[in-house]
């Protein structure tokens, strides 16, 4: 079979490539986990080399980034950014890693007792195309510091982003097998997922597509990490500063043209200042520039494909079938490419398609609250959990609905954002684990008890 990667602009074919079998994915597996046993042995030369990779990632950093957009479709100044944040995120794990991961000393029975974090082997990454290179590194940095190896398939759409970013690990000096690449489509998972030499699995994507991939890695006893879909609620209270958050909200849901897990997917405005804040929104909105993302000034490129493309119309027809009303936008641009007009649409309520489904593109919808109070129910009806951002002016309001609204990460005053010094994940159907942090690198690690005795213990008698 092979694997054709579309550029969206303009509808053309980029490149064809053959799927990798199963014995070479065996091969490669297995590399992967002889790596590992000296990969695992000497801190030191992880951190120089993870140092080495960040500094050959600002060096390609152009190539890198005109990949992604030829591949995806990103505006050229978000691709830039893109890598940019993967070689912050490389040199804070490398910096980082040997305090995360330290022994710690218990005060026990025990004369000594000890609690180690130890890597745990080869860890297998399913990633998607929206954030090729940081949906990847955000993964693979916490995990190749503490001493795991890499094995990466990536989205079928953005297969050079992948290919490219073992070739990255190759020119920094990385041994063979710490980190590689798998060419092909999503028929090769179950056979990376089976692989006796992979230890754990990591996935980001879809509800349905997770939903498989925990099933089989559990079948197996391997540990995963789901990281899925959101519908981030974008919620602006009665005395939120309108400027900042009409700002914010065309930030939150027009980056990467909409398609982003955190992106602000639901606008829930408080009645008393909606129509102000519409207002604002929406002549921001039209202030967007769409059009070739290789242009430094483009604002916005194209969708990723043809069927997201589809989708996002239907649900927007939908909804106008149910009806909202379209403000602005609400329609694909002429020519040719996947381009679609960014889009604000009111009267949109909590059981339309745009309130229940993830909607993967540039559209805004505005749902409207008697209340604060109210607002933060409309935000919690919803399958997902993964992030959700709350406009206020009140920080004890703004402490008290963070605690009450049930998403892994919520921002105060700005956009959900994924940092490396801060734990990234969700709750509900946005998955379970975390990436990024202390936390995420202990997701892939033996956490091991070591007790050491002087002498036979008498009085245990529970096990």
């Amino acid at each position: 079979m092979t694997i054709k990667t579309i550029n969206p602009s303009t509808g053309e074919v980029i490149q064809e490539y053959e799927n990798i079998t199963k014995d070479e994915i065996i091969n490669k597996t297995k590399k992967a986990k002889e790596a590992f046993y000296e990969w695992k042995k000497d801190y030191n030369k992880r951190v120089g080399l993870l140092h080495d990779f960040a500094q050959q990632l600002q060096k390609d950093k152009e190539n890198l980034a005109r990949t992604a957009t030829m591949e995806m479709g990103k505006a050229i100044k978000e691709a830039r950014s893109e890598v940019e944040k993967c070689a912050w995120a490389i040199e804070y794990f490398a910096d980082n890693g040997p305090l995360f991961s330290t022994d710690e000393v218990i005060n026990a029975d025990a004369r000594k007792t000890v609690v180690s974090f130890e890597p745990i082997g080869v860890i297998g990454s399913v990633m998607p195309w929206n954030f090729p290179y940081w949906q990847a590194l955000r993964f693979a940095a916490p995990s190749l510091m503490v001493g795991n190896t890499a094995v990466l398939k990536p989205a079928s759409a953005t297969m050079q982003c992948g290919i490219q970013i073992e070739k990255t690990f190759n020119k920094a000096g990385f041994p063979d097998g710490i980190f590689q690449t798998l060419v092909g489509d999503s028929s090769i998972v179950e056979s990376l997922i089976d692989s006796q030499y992979v230890n754990a699995m990591t996935f980001t994507g879809s509800v349905i597509a997770g939903a498989k991939v925990a099933q089989r890695a559990t079948a197996k006893i391997k540990k995963t990490v789901l990281e899925l879909g959101g519908s981030d609620p974008f919620i602006v209270c009665e005395d939120a500063d309108i400027e900042k958050a009409s700002s914010g909200a065309v930030k939150g849901r027009f980056i990467n043209c909409g398609q982003s897990c955190i992106a602000s997917k639901r606008f829930i405005v408080v009645k008393k200042i909606a129509n102000e804040f519409i207002e604002k929104f929406v002549e921001k909105t039209e202030k967007l520039r769409v059009g070739d993302p290789l242009k430094d000034d483009t604002d916005m490129g194209p969708l990723v494909n043809s069927s997201g493309l589809e989708k996002l119309n239907s649900q927007v027809k939908d909804s106008i079938k149910e009806g909202a009303e379209i403000i602005t936008g609400g329609e694909q641009m002429d020519g040719k490419g996947y381009f679609y007009k960014p889009t604000v649409i009111k009267n949109v309520t909590t059981k339309m398609t745009l309130a229940q489904e993830e909607v993967f593109g540039p559209v805004a919808p505005i749902i409207l609250a008697d209340d604060d109070e109210e607002a933060i129910t409309i935000a919690n009806d919803t399958e997902y959990g993964l992030g959700a951002s709350v406009w206020t002016q009140d920080l004890d309001k703004a402490d008290k609905f963070s605690k009450m609204i049930q998403s892994g990460i919520v921002s105060v005053n700005n956009v959900v954002v994924s940092d490396p010094r801060v734990p990234f994940g969700g709750i509900k159907n946005s998955g379970f684990g975390r990436e990024l942090s202390r936390y995420g690198m202990l997701e892939f690690v033996n956490i091991k008890t070591v007790r050491f005795y002087d002498q036979l213990v008498h009085q245990h008698h529970v096990e």
